[in-house]
């Protein structure tokens, strides 16, 4: 393996105390309920990204996605489905509330209905990650960002290309959005991405490094394309790969602050851990075992957390303050914590260079 994380993680120290004071000095926002009044200035349409290149990511504020998933949620209130399914990925955000419609226009409120329920009808009962007419739906919305409709009415390279029905359900439901909650949501989004931007800004390129190097694999080729939405799934983010696009939300609870930041490095492990699939699967084949489900998430949740950590750490004054995601949200308690001992004996060995991954894969899966 390449220096030690701890080596990579000393070229950090000098910035690491400037990114937490960056951080803590920033704005808390928490946004309880998606408001039912229009804002006083509604928000234009424009282009969301970040008003300053970064390296690594790309984050986006972009309507049309942000549309699609709040009908996705608002689709799964009324047919009962709770806002925040559990799941290993930790504490969810508390349930959301439908949203009211008191006192809108009749044909407002005709209209948001009308594209609830087709959303209901089939697409709010698919996985926003798994299903992959969804995972189109989602990187073809975030290409259509700055768009003023899906038809190609105002510009012809706006014309989607996506299925007729769900192109008028959601220009119908538009006008309704943009007008009761698109501004405050979008800025949500703004705000959170100006409290990451600048520990991307500082430290993207290093830890994109070290994660690269853990892997071996290369960091996605130019930045990595992230939405930035209100509600971003039951998990709070999610990542696709084809091509990789990266989901999350700014309003989920477990996704403030600098978890945001460790969020954010996690989901874009995702288009890293093909060589750890691989290499535990191949072990896991040569021993005649069955694989495990998740031993290959819990190891990015680790080693995603130790990375940050280590970085964070670095800086004197936040020395030992920092606790990682995984263990933050109990995830080691609900189901992985079998893997955390694997992980602590056999990968951080791996982390510490005193190993090589190969060696680090194989040890974990003889000893299950």
């Amino acid at each position: 393996m390449n220096p030690s994380l701890k080596d990579r993680s000393r070229r950090a120290a000098a910035i690491a105390a400037l990114i937490l004071l960056a951080a803590g000095n920033s704005t808390e926002f928490s946004l309880r309920a998606a408001p039912a009044r229009p804002p006083a200035h509604p928000a234009k349409q424009r282009s969301s990204g970040t008003e300053s290149p970064l390296p690594v990511f790309e984050l986006h504020s972009g309507f049309w996605v942000n549309l699609h998933h709040f009908l996705y949620l608002q689709a799964r209130l009324m047919n009962g489905n709770t806002s925040s399914t559990y799941s290993p990925r930790g504490a969810a955000s508390p349930d959301e509330p439908p949203v009211s419609l008191i006192d809108f226009p009749p044909e407002e409120n005709k209209a948001w209905r009308a594209a609830v329920a087709f959303y209901a009808k089939d697409l709010a009962q698919r996985d926003l990650l798994l299903n992959g007419e969804m995972e189109t739906i989602n990187n073809r919305l975030s290409e259509m960002e700055t768009c003023a409709d899906l038809q190609g009415k105002t510009s012809p390279p706006c014309r989607s290309g996506l299925q007729t029905d769900l192109v008028e359900a959601l220009d119908r439901a538009a006008p309704v959005y943009r007008a009761h909650w698109w501004a405050e949501q979008d800025r949500a989004n703004r705000e959170w991405i100006a409290r990451v931007a600048p520990m991307v800004q500082q430290m993207g390129v290093e830890l994109s490094a070290q994660l690269a190097d853990v892997y071996q694999r290369p960091w996605p080729a130019g930045r990595l394309r992230v939405d930035i939405v209100w509600y971003g799934g039951p998990y709070g983010a999610y990542t696709s790969l084809g091509p990789t696009h990266a989901t999350l939300s700014s309003h989920d609870v477990r996704n403030q602050g600098i978890y945001g930041f460790e969020v954010l490095f996690h989901e874009g492990s995702h288009a890293l851990a093909g060589a750890v699939n691989e290499a535990i699967a191949r072990e896991f084949r040569q021993r005649d075992k069955p694989i495990p489900r998740d031993l290959w998430h819990a190891l990015l949740f680790y080693t995603t957390g130790e990375v940050v950590q280590r970085a964070l750490m670095s800086s004197n004054a936040q020395a030992g303050s920092y606790t990682p995601y995984a263990v933050r949200e109990g995830l080691y308690t609900r189901g992985w914590s079998g893997y955390l001992l694997l992980l602590e004996r056999f990968w951080q060995p791996y982390l510490d260079g005193k190993t090589d991954f190969d060696a680090a894969i194989a040890r974990m899966v003889s000893s299950l």
